[in-house]
């Protein structure tokens, strides 16, 4: 068995690549790997290839800190965000810390030696290596086994049925008639994208998503560019960018109606004659769920100009040539794409135990956004989800790198939040105020959280990023020791 690492980082996406930096900035000393199960880096923006994926937050938040985006279009395809995480690693030499095909099938931590035995597999088999911390940023949702929808007589569909996490490169859909069946992010995105080559798209919902348009180019950050040197109007555009979206979640949170009013004026203007409330007037407040964003109104485009068309209703059943609706409308397809969502998986489906017992994560609190409780030495990162992943991603790369460093300084080998008072009563709504259905399937799996932090993960980037600011890390929570010291997941605390 070789030397334990300092940080093992499981995943190479944006929140793995985040991590590393600022290990290289704030912690050089220390040792990091990171296993990645593709064959390559990006994470989510390699596994989705299907038309027009696209980034649906703008790349001066979706982007790093540290990196500037320097791409011409804020609203970037999934090839640029790509190219612009190939570029960062380069930049910043991290290639010899990735292991590629490399999946992380469990993690056991082992009290008496204060470290984590991972087992990894990969071409040549499974083996154990041993980290000191485990940092986990292989995303929210399941890569392997999508959300399925329960879509009646799917099997007698007679052509080809696609869901978008799987993509066939080699699927032809010139000329014909494709039924895209859901109303998020995913579907506005693909609609328009296959509406360029199809005979005719069909956007089917159950019920309708609130929409938005937006440019693709962020002329502000545009302008700051020609004026400001590039890392001064980067930040310059962020810190804007992140405040008018707060703004924004902030108004539509507390008047609904307003902000209703608005984006319906917004959408009766992008539409003209294809505006149709049944088609466009969802049955919850904006920002119940996440807007849907239509960079410059591709999708209304479309719309107006009879390439496409929307639907909304049950489905009844799904036949050899098409869909029928609960009211008997039939809509003819020769493609059925399944947009039906995503399936949560909390710590990239990893089986935690500690000194073999295993880790029920909804019997846990989430502390500080990124550890749990009574579990040391190991975080994760759990994106916004009303703001950019990426926000929340640098943050608590920077969180962590504190904790590593207050533990170098005390001479500890352990770090962890300890909660002896287990108190459910006290834990929120686990979906955040949102109703997403894929929030909905998960919360029975999601960790807990309170009202207040520090025991909770929050959807306030400013405020999270004052607690940062004011709450020390050594806050009398988060408690330091040394290797074989106390039994940590009973909630006893380290002397």
């Amino acid at each position: 068995m070789s030397k334990p690492v300092d940080v093992l980082i499981v995943g190479a996406g944006i929140s793995g690549l985040s991590m590393a930096v600022h290990l290289q900035r704030a912690c050089p000393d220390h040792r990091f790997a990171i296993a990645e199960a593709r064959a390559r880096a990006g994470g989510t923006w390699d596994l989705f290839r299907y038309p027009g994926v696209r980034s649906d937050s703008d790349m001066h938040t979706l982007g790093f800190g540290f990196a500037p985006w320097r791409g011409e279009k804020a609203i970037a395809a999934g090839a640029d965000i790509l190219a612009y995480l190939d570029e960062v690693i380069a930049d910043q030499g991290l290639a010899p810390h990735i292991a590629y095909g490399t999946r992380v099938l469990a993690a056991d931590w082992r009290a008496s030696e204060a470290l984590w035995h991972v087992t990894l597999a990969d071409a040549a088999g499974e083996r154990v290596e041993r980290a000191r911390f485990l940092y986990l940023a292989a995303g929210y949702y399941d890569y392997e086994e999508p959300y399925q929808a329960d879509i009646p007589g799917l099997e007698r569909f007679a052509g080809p049925v696609v869901h978008p996490q799987f993509w066939p490169p080699d699927l032809d859909w010139s000329g014909r008639r494709v039924v895209v069946i859901g109303s998020g992010a995913t579907a506005v995105t693909l609609v328009p994208a296959l509406a360029e080559r199809a005979a005719h798209v069909t956007m089917l919902q159950r019920t309708p998503s609130w929409l938005v348009a937006q440019p693709s180019v962020d002329r502000l950050a545009r302008a700051l560019r020609r004026i400001l040197p590039e890392k001064v109007a980067y930040r310059l555009t962020r810190w804007i960018n992140t405040r008018l979206h707060v703004l924004v979640y902030n108004r539509a949170r507390k008047r609904p109606d307003q902000v209703a009013a608005l984006l319906t004026r917004r959408l009766k203007r992008a539409l003209g004659a294809a505006y149709d409330p049944r088609h466009f007037r969802p049955p919850y407040p904006p920002w119940e769920q996440r807007l849907c964003l239509v960079p410059d109104g591709d999708l209304f485009r479309a719309l107006r100009e009879g390439r496409a068309a929307m639907a909304t209703g049950a489905i009844a059943q799904v036949e050899a040539d098409g869909v029928r609706l609960q009211d008997g409308t039939h809509i003819p397809a020769d493609i059925l794409v399944t947009a039906t969502g995503l399936s949560l998986a909390i710590g990239g489906k990893i089986a935690l135990s500690l000194d073999g017992a295993p880790v029920d994560w909804a019997k846990r609190w989430f502390y500080r956004n990124a550890m749990f409780s009574n579990v040391p030495n190991l975080a994760v990162v759990f994106g916004y989800l009303n703001a950019s992943w990426t926000l929340r991603a640098d943050m608590t790369a920077d969180y962590i790198t504190r904790v590593l460093t207050e533990m170098a300084r005390r001479g500890a080998d352990v770090a962890v939040p300890v909660r002896s008072d287990d108190a459910p009563e006290k834990a929120v709504d686990p979906t955040f105020g949102f109703s997403s259905g894929y929030l909905a399937r998960a919360a029975p799996l999601m960790p807990r959280s309170e009202a207040e932090l520090p025991w909770r993960l929050n959807m306030d980037y400013l405020a999270d990023l004052a607690d940062y600011r004011k709450r020390p890390v050594d806050d009398g929570v988060l408690r330091f020791g040394k290797a074989g010291q106390s039994p940590v997941e009973q909630g006893g605390e380290l002397p």
